[in-house]
């Protein structure tokens, strides 16, 4: 990653003597690209953070509530049927779904008495997250689309009628809401996102349709209709009295913004062929703008390139793999690596017992130790494989920078370390680096014979559970100083795609609450290929705009998300999903929640199916939901830990 996000491990210390184990190798788990990170505690544990103060302000809990298809999109009762309660509730002349936010939080508040939520002592306050589909806020008449005026108003009437903060979740991302706008928008190219081999079709993620928005442009319909929704969104809020727009605590833009790539659901790792998006006219022409600024003339960029272009608009995006495909310049390579970094990672299940430093992976080069990482990391794939051994904090990963390194062939060997026993080889592997217009060494090598003796070590048993994943044995790479500004460009789209909207909602009458990104993080995940998605900038710290984080699994309560928070620069931010994807009790979330506030979040925010007094609406519920009947990922127990969370 090109801020260093994505390093769980970057050692720069020198060698150091090789520390001593003995157990041994043995199930061989092909690394998945899961979808999700998760695990346990984490063995490196959370960096310590010193105890919050007793006035700081209130971590807020805003769970997200499923309320657009029960109650907002909801049709009024048809005639000759007497409406219900929810009927009349939600499709009144004064229609809010403001009595569902009640119902359902007062669900989960159970036998907790609801303090004034601007009491300073309380520990949690209560409010919730209103998600705001915006491509679902128009409707078709005889003079063409426009904005239905009855969806904005229910909307809006909930923040008027429930005396509870919120965060308004303005929304609209690649997961289809079902809004027939959607389909109509898909079917221009000029919204889509491309690959070198043109626009990305529409897609399925674990049953959800996926629209492979474009983020390279904002003068397209998408982005016209987006923002014509946000706007009226905006100015309806803007038309309540002060203290019901004052319940708007912070404003969370567009939801997950990232580039794409094909197969959305499984792509997201290391594979070939290498696939990432935009391709299209107006990215291709904006990069060579980027370009352009970055360097004013084309000698500047030949001389860092090493390139011989005539102008910058000669200039096309690397879009070729070197391995399969003649180049016409070297500039033209790209793969998962071309940037600078390649991914050393794999799991291991080594549990330390109790007293016990926790196992560690150590990696030499050509017999030279090159780094230690923690076993730290989720992989989902790994416990759903193997769920005897009950835990997913299994993965480590060490992204080591080749570009200062000798072409040739190099040897990477791979060990198990636990104190006080001699190493376990876990596998060797030969690469071989080299530069795009080298006819170099074939990737067949044996790779560098070590220059320095191995450690002393064990072989790895057949009953040790550990893989290395990557990379591959007998592998060439290549460095291609293009690739890292391709990315850098497509860093800035997702920034300049952002600020698009954040402009919008900054000249509103919301000014006072703060905004919020609505973010994935790729980098807690060891199998992604961060690269791909092109968020690390959107992620950094600027004006205008508060970080928001959508963490599942070891970031909520492991190492890596807090690592990176405290190297990236600590700063107030959202936690706009969570679901540690197992179960926690009451004192366990309590901790976690805690150990959030005190590095600076402000609110966290999970899904909860709506309840009408006291039974769960039926509707397509999220696997993902804090629920008492929903089982999966210990989401019924987890609910449960909220409810005893509040209730003390």
């Amino acid at each position: 990653s090109g801020l260093t996000m994505s390093h769980p491990a970057r050692a720069s210390r020198p060698p150091r003597p090789p520390r001593t184990p003995s157990t041994a190798h043995g199930t061989a788990l092909a690394a998945g690209g899961l979808v999700l990170a998760a695990g346990a505690w984490g063995a490196f544990g959370w960096p310590h953070t010193p105890a919050p103060m007793p006035t700081r302000p209130a971590l807020w809990l805003a769970p997200m509530i499923g309320l657009m298809e029960p109650c907002i999109l909801r049709p009024p009762a048809p005639e000759g049927r007497s409406p219900d309660a929810l009927d009349t509730a939600c499709t009144g002349p004064e229609g809010s779904a403001a009595a569902l936010v009640e119902s359902t939080l007062s669900s989960l508040e159970s036998a907790a008495p609801r303090p004034h939520p601007r009491l300073a002592r309380v520990r949690y306050p209560l409010g919730y997250t209103l998600p705001v589909p915006l491509l679902q806020l128009f409707q078709r008449s005889d003079s063409g689309l426009r904005i239905d005026p009855e969806r904005v108003g229910r909307l809006v009437r909930t923040v008027r009628d429930t005396d509870r903060p919120v965060v308004l979740y303005l929304f609209s991302t690649h997961f289809a809401t079902g809004a027939p706008l959607e389909t109509e928008l898909a079917q221009d190219p000029a919204n889509l996102a491309a690959t070198r081999d043109g626009t990305l079709p529409s897609g399925r993620y674990y049953g959800s349709a996926i629209h492979h928005w474009s983020l390279a442009q904002t003068q397209n319909p998408l982005t016209a209709r987006r923002a014509e929704a946000m706007q009226a969104v905006l100015d309806a809020l803007c038309a309540l009295e002060a203290p019901a727009r004052a319940r708007v605590k912070a404003v969370t833009l567009l939801g997950e913004l990232h580039h794409f790539f094909p197969d959305f659901e499984a792509g997201m790792g290391f594979q070939m062929p290498y696939r990432v998006t935009d391709y299209s006219p107006a990215s291709v022409a904006g990069f060579q703008r980027f370009l352009q600024a970055q360097f004013k003339d084309i000698a500047a960029l030949n001389q860092a390139l090493s390139s011989d272009f005539r102008a910058f608009s000669e200039i096309t995006p690397p879009a070729q793999d070197f391995r399969t495909e003649p180049l016409e310049r070297p500039t033209d390579a790209i793969d998962p690596f071309a940037h600078d970094s390649l991914p050393i990672t794999g799991w291991a299940y080594a549990p330390s017992r109790p007293g016990e430093a926790p196992a560690t992976i150590q990696i030499y080069r050509n017999g030279t130790w090159l780094a230690e990482t923690p076993i730290a990391l989720g992989r989902q794939d790994v416990r759903q494989a193997l769920p005897e051994i009950g835990d997913a904090d299994t993965g480590w990963r060490y992204d080591l920078d080749f570009r200062a390194l000798p072409p040739g062939p190099h040897t990477l060997d791979i060990y198990l370390a636990r104190p006080g026993q001699d190493l376990v080889h876990l596998g060797t592997r030969r690469i071989t680096l080299g530069a795009t217009g080298a006819t170099a060494t074939d990737s067949t090598s044996t790779g560098a014979a070590p220059a320095h003796a191995l450690p002393r070590s064990q072989p790895a048993e057949a009953r040790l559970r550990a893989h290395i994943d990557g990379p591959e044995d007998r592998s060439r790479y290549v460095y291609n100083p293009l690739v890292p500004l391709w990315h850098a460009f497509r860093g800035q789209q997702v920034v300049d795609y952002q600020d698009h909207f954040a402009r919008i909602a900054a000249a509103s009458c919301l000014r006072q609450a703060p905004l919020y990104t609505h973010q994935i993080v790729p980098f807690t995940n060891p199998g992604w290929d961060t690269q791909k998605f092109a968020i690390d900038r959107s992620l950094a710290p600027r004006p205008g705009i508060e970080l928001g984080v959508s963490l599942y699994g070891e970031p909520t309560y492991g190492p890596s998300f807090a690592r990176w928070l405290a190297r990236s620069g600590p700063r107030p931010y959202g936690v706009t999903e969570f679901h540690p994807l197992k179960p926690l009790d009451a004192q366990a979330l309590r901790s976690l929640l805690d150990r959030h506030a005190g590095q600076g979040a402000q609110f966290v925010s999970f899904f909860l199916e709506p309840r009408w007094q006291g039974e769960r609406l039926p509707r397509g519920h999220n696997i993902f939901s804090f629920d008492p009947q929903n089982p999966a990922f210990g989401s019924d127990r987890l609910y449960q830990a909220v409810q005893d969370v509040l209730a003390r």
